[in-house]
């Protein structure tokens, strides 16, 4: 998912050096909406691992 943050950051640096106004705008507004999902989707995860610390995980033997 950040991939696709750093592809629409890239677009948008690219669009600003030939002075594409809109297409800048739009794709800085994408990766910015894109960026602040995967932050809560890290937050969520970095929570749920912290209370499922008691179980186990994987094949038992």
């Amino acid at each position: 998912m950040l991939w696709w943050v750093l592809v629409f950051f890239i677009i948008a640096i690219v669009a600003a050096i030939f002075g594409f106004g809109g297409i800048v705008s739009a794709a800085a507004s994408v990766a910015q909406v894109i960026f602040y999902v995967a932050l809560i989707f890290f937050v969520v995860s970095f929570i749920v691992h912290l209370f499922g610390r008691g179980r186990t995980t994987g094949a038992t033997a």
